[in-house]
This record gives C-alpha cells, structure tokens and sequence, in this order.
C-alpha cells in the first residue's frame, strides 16, 4: 500500500538522523496516515478512506467529504477520490 495520501500528495520524505557526535545515517520521515470513515449525505453511505490527519481536518473545515469534493480539482486528487467525486456529483445533478 502506498504511503502517500490521496487528498493533499503527502508522501515519504528522507532526511538525516544526526546524533550528538554530528553522525548522520539516513531515515525516512513517513505522512501521519489515518484510515476513516466519512459520512456522505449524497450518497447515503460511509466512505473509507487513508487520508493524513492534515487531510481530516481541512475535510472537516469544508463542512464534510462532499462539499470538499466538489470544491476540490479533479486534477489535485488521486483517481480512487476523483472517481468518488464524480460518483457524488452525478447523484446531486440526478437528485435536482
């Protein structure tokens, strides 16, 4: 499974462990990836996803799983969640 999340692009980045001696072996800085349910009330249904706790809250900020997809780019998203916002704006435009 890929470390990297499917809303923001966080993914691994390298860098140094330095110790008191100024040694630097390399290690691997990993995105805080969260796995969680949103609620969406277009679809009728929860939706899982792995997204990092940055992604959660700016989901949150926006009011929820649907009103940040169709705010969001298709072209800033992963496809498993450009797929999902399209799937949500078509049962909107079928529930007008």
């Amino acid at each position: 499974m890929a470390k990297r999340c499917p809303i923001t692009g966080k993914g691994v980045q390298s860098g140094n462990n330095v110790s008191h001696a100024n040694n630097r072996t390399r290690r691997r800085f990993l995105p805080n990836l969260q796995e969680v349910s949103f609620m969406s009330e277009t679809l009728g249904r929860a939706v899982r996803l792995r997204i990092s706790a940055n992604a959660i809250r700016t989901i949150e900020h926006n009011g929820g799983i649907d009103s940040f997809l169709i705010g969001a780019k298709a072209t800033n998203l992963d496809t498993k969640v450009a797929r999902l916002k399209k799937i949500i704006m078509k049962h909107q435009s079928a529930e007008k």
